[in-house]
């Protein structure tokens, strides 16, 4: 399975977290990582290209940090503008149809912050259902989340295990459909 990683981190080279997934990721033969910060620095986003690389791939990760519960400025746009009616969705839009489409997010907040009656209230699923709700828009499956909790206080240790995590989520991971759903 040919996997794309798109990065919606805004400035990769302050990251920690997404920085070194990165660097893990770039060295899998079968997955793809495109930084969009990096590919697009003036944000004029290059719709054609990224419909190919979509095209060419069966998995969709989209990797960012949780702003304000919701993705970066830059993965929103790239939402706006890739995602056409005749592409994606709507008469001819069928090019996302039956791939997988999942996330893979860090946070500030605990874990414990992450639950019902935690201090956001809601889990990382509940906060994530617009990727999830686009997903199904295109009719692709959407896949279990995977996240990194309490961001500004993990060792450099911890980052490198949840960058085996990810990995191993990658290669093990279901749509939330499936009976094989995994809790953690």
């Amino acid at each position: 399975m040919k996997t794309l990683v798109i990065v919606g981190h805004p400035d990769l080279n302050s990251s920690r977290i997404s920085k070194a997934w990165t660097e893990v990721l770039e060295q899998q033969k079968d997955i793809t990582v495109h930084v969009l910060s990096g590919a697009y620095p003036d944000k004029k986003i290059d719709i054609a290209r990224e419909q190919a690389l979509l095209d060419g791939h069966d998995r969709i990760i989209f990797q960012y940090p949780l702003y304000w519960y919701s993705t970066p400025p830059i993965l929103k746009q790239w939402f706006d503008e890739v995602l056409e009616y005749g592409w994606a969705f709507g008469p001819g839009g069928e090019h996302l149809k039956g791939k997988e489409i999942g996330i893979a997010i860090s946070t500030v907040g605990t874990a414990a912050s992450y639950q019902p009656g935690g201090y956001n209230l809601f889990t990382i699923r509940d906060i994530a259902k617009p990727v999830e709700a686009l997903a199904n828009y295109v009719s692709a499956l959407y896949l279990q989340p995977f996240a990194l909790h309490n961001a500004n206080r993990v060792t450099d240790e911890e980052i490198a295990e949840s960058a085996a995590a990810y990995l191993k989520h990658l290669e093990t991971v279901h749509n939330i459909k499936s009976p094989e759903l995994i809790t953690r």
